[in-house]
């Protein structure tokens, strides 16, 4: 195989977009999930345009080099892992907002970081809900590319449910617009939506069109431990059998110390699982929701329940959620699950992965969007033994297992990127596998887009 012509790539970008610089290519070789796997880039296109990933598109089809899309690199799936041989197509410069007002929308190019989003939106009346607890530090074109969701999700949706349009760079350097700001349109078949969640394997985002709604009002938050993550499970299926929070959010004793480890906030180190839930409800529904929470907290074998308004304390408590991963990331190397199941089973799934965990005799932190479903078990394992990689490796496949055996998905909204790949036909089984693949390869015949990321 001959070295593609990387000069004739410079040619056709601006200055300074290029570069090979083996320190740089360094910092482009993997994205939060650290995988081992991930290979060296030939070299980074910093794109500022859609025009300029165009060009680095068109070059990678003419000499059939493998592009990785990349945003803020904050991905736990390997989905934006580098590969041999391959050029990475990074949108950090591209990070333009504009705020429509008048039709509720917000114009992003995908670079743009969730939080600068909701920023923007919240200066006119606007609130953008998509919530991962990363979203200070991720981008909205990684978020599309896995449909993420967030803490706000059980009430608000994820990230497709905001996606009114999309400008999309194809395999061949097309680019094409699908949607726009009109809230309805069914002339076509369904494209836009193809393309959300399909981690950068179908074509490149370089403009985005998101649905925004009025501002979030004011909220009322609820507190409570339990013995175990199996009876605080219980509850969240209770509470959501009767109604919607804005929030239920859920970690387990191994989180509770890792959070207080790191920044101390008061938390009951004893307590077996702690339940965050939020109410926005409006007027006097939103005190009758959060008491009717604590009151099924309180029948589920809850050991304390707390209530409040204010915005401090309740600000607190979600904090400590959010800093569950950085936490956790300080106990040891680590492989991180997103596995979800229906909400009646969430306390199954709790209790089978507490099970592999003593099976396979590692550590298994398990932090949740427990209100639909989707959890996320952090395997922590010391890298410098043998034998505990081989355990944790063997854990993380089991816990996949356990999700399938459920009725559950591989991943609810952080990816199948490289990490899950294997454990995909296991799902979908072999006649939807099968239709993943046509469409890949009607999509991308080369197969030059993020090749080894989920298909």
């Amino acid at each position: 195989m001959t070295t593609p012509d990387l000069p004739s790539l410079a040619e056709v970008l601006p200055a300074g977009v290029l570069t090979t610089e083996p320190a740089t290519l360094e910092g482009y070789r993997f994205d939060w999930s650290h995988d081992e796997t991930a290979g060296t880039p030939l070299a980074v296109v910093r794109a500022e345009s859609a025009e300029q990933v165009q060009a680095a598109v068109r070059w990678a089809a003419a000499h059939r080099v493998p592009v990785v899309p990349r945003g803020a690199g904050s991905g736990l799936s390997g989905g934006a892992s580098a590969v041999d041989g391959g050029i990475v197509v990074s949108l950090e410069r591209m990070r333009a907002i504009e705020i429509d007002a008048a039709s509720g929308v917000a114009v992003v190019e995908p670079g743009a970081l969730n939080a600068a989003v909701k920023q923007a939106a919240a200066a006119e009346g606007l609130w953008y809900p998509p919530d991962p607890a990363s979203y200070e530090m991720c981008s909205i074109g990684g978020n599309i590319a896995t449909n993420a969701g967030g803490l706000c999700c059980v009430k608000y949706g994820v990230t497709a449910d905001y996606v009114l349009g999309l400008d999309v760079v194809l395999a061949d350097g097309t680019l094409v617009t699908l949607g726009g700001k009109r809230v309805k349109d069914v002339a076509g078949l369904p494209l836009l939506k193809l393309y959300v969640g399909s981690e950068g394997t179908l074509g490149i985002v370089t403009r985005a069109v998101l649905r925004l709604v009025p501002s979030q009002g004011p909220l009322a938050t609820m507190v409570a431990t339990f013995a175990s993550m199996t009876e605080a499970a219980r509850a969240v299926v209770e509470i959501r059998r009767r109604m919607r929070p804005s929030m239920l959010e859920l970690m387990d004793t191994a989180t509770i110390n890792a959070v207080e480890d790191l920044k101390p906030r008061g938390l009951d180190r004893e307590a077996g699982a702690f339940l965050i839930a939020q109410s926005d409800a409006p007027g006097d529904a939103r005190g009758l929701e959060i008491e009717a929470m604590g009151e099924v907290c309180e029948a589920s074998g809850a050991a304390e329940v707390l209530a409040t308004t204010d915005p401090e304390e309740s600000e607190m408590f979600v904090d400590a959620r959010r800093a569950a991963f950085t936490a956790l990331e300080t106990k040891g190397s680590a492989l991180l699950e997103d596995v979800g199941v229906p909400v009646p089973l969430l306390p199954e799934l709790v209790g089978g992965v507490a099970r592999i965990a003593a099976e396979r005799e590692t550590t298994i932190a398990v932090v949740a969007h427990a209100g639909d479903g989707n959890s996320h078990p952090f395997i922590v394992f010391d890298a410098n033994d043998p034998d505990a990689v081989a355990r944790s490796r063997r854990a993380f496949e089991d816990v996949m297992a356990l999700a399938i055996s459920l009725g559950g998905t591989i991943t609810g909204e952080h990816g199948v990127g490289r990490a899950k790949r294997d454990a995909l036909p296991a799902q979908l089984g072999e006649d939807v596998m099968a239709l993943n693949l046509t469409v890949k390869r009607a999509l991308d015949p080369a197969g030059i887009l993020n090749p080894g990321a989920l298909l």
